[in-house]
């Protein structure tokens, strides 16, 4: 194996993303085998090529799960071609095709995201880490589009997604930090031309809101965006910490559940109460709204005889039913009516 190094002598950018790495490999004590989802571009394949630079002087191995989600024409080629990338850096690599429902009730953006997740999770199992590549500027994304459907979520460093453990060590990193490593080890990264719709909200966001309000502070936006979200990802951790036992730590045996109790649920604060029911409805494959998850609260914490609340099917449409959360002897539980 060539022991040379693959990045030019001076390469700051590529440096500030090695650093990031080195963090989160040392935070994680430099387990065994680490995964990463590659995509092709600019900020999967800096980290992937942050991750073989660090990992040639320990014996962590690393290895690239390219996802070929088969949604745009050539998808297949270019999951390739990321792979080769990860390959001459040192890594192994995988291409993985998966099938994504384009008329998901959740969105084909959402359905993708879920397999892909899934796709990681059979890959890597519920123990060994999976590294993304979100950046700072994902993550002031994540903060405005969520603070305008009512409920703010952030991205934490460590998370479960469809029951992999995923880590994002580039939550500090700025987009032309990555851009910039890319440039560096000349490699030329794909660019998705999903993101230039601004049609897409997130494209919107990243496109006119960010940059309208950087002029409006006369500075940078991401940075105090970023900070405010790292902040209630914080908070956040703290208040899952106080979810009981009985839920699972963090409410990640919520899907043990079929029913909740009401009482148990009423003397809890609201912050802890809405997440149990959040996290619930999610095992369940449950759209989780704000609006509903404020109906569905009342039914613990406001109880008057109310009947049951409509959610609907993250995955799976059938038009010829309906969900509803309903109270049935203090228990909160899940019901499919179905039409004559």
């Amino acid at each position: 194996m060539d022991t040379a190094p693959f990045w030019p002598r001076k390469s700051p950018h590529f440096l500030a993303v090695r650093g990031a790495v080195r963090e989160s490999l040392e935070q994680l004590g430099w387990p065994e085998q680490v995964y990463v989802g590659l995509s092709g571009g600019a900020d999967s394949l800096a980290l992937v090529a942050a991750l073989c630079a660090e990992v040639r002087v320990a014996t962590t191995s690393v290895h690239a799960l390219c996802i070929d989600h088969g949604v745009q024409d050539g998808s297949g080629d270019i999951a390739k071609q990321a792979a080769a990338h990860a390959e001459r850096w040192g890594a192994t690599a995988s291409v993985i095709p998966v099938e994504v429902v384009r008329d998901s009730a959740g969105g084909m953006e959402a359905e993708a995201r879920r397999v892909r997740y899934q796709a990681f999770a059979e890959v890597a199992g519920e123990m060994t880490p999976v590294f993304v590549a979100h950046t700072a500027e994902d993550q002031a994304e994540t903060l405005l589009l969520s603070s305008l459907r009512g409920h703010i979520s952030t991205m934490a460093f460590a998370t479960e997604i469809e029951g992999a453990k995923i880590y994002r060590p580039l939550l500090g990193i700025r987009r032309a930090d990555t851009l910039g490593a890319c440039a560096e080890l000349g490699v030329q990264a794909w660019h998705d031309p999903q993101n230039e719709r601004e049609d897409f909200r997130r494209v919107a966001i990243r496109k006119t809101v960010v940059p309208m309000l950087s002029e409006i502070i006369g500075g940078d936006a991401v940075a105090p965006l970023a900070a405010a979200a790292n902040n209630a990802a914080a908070d956040d951790a703290v208040l899952h910490s106080l979810i009981p036992q009985e839920y699972g730590v963090g409410g990640e045996n919520i899907d043990k559940h079929e029913e909740l109790d009401c009482n148990e649920l009423s003397g809890l604060a609201q912050p802890v109460r809405q997440r149990i029911i959040a996290r619930w409805l999610v095992a369940k494959d449950v759209l989780v709204t704000r609006a509903g998850l404020a109906a569905i609260d009342a039914l613990c914490s406001a109880w008057s005889g109310q009947g049951g609340v409509a959610v609907g099917d993250a995955y799976a449409k059938n038009p010829r039913s309906r969900l509803e959360v309903v109270r049935v002897g203090g228990k909160l539980r899940l019901l499919r009516f179905h039409a004559p």
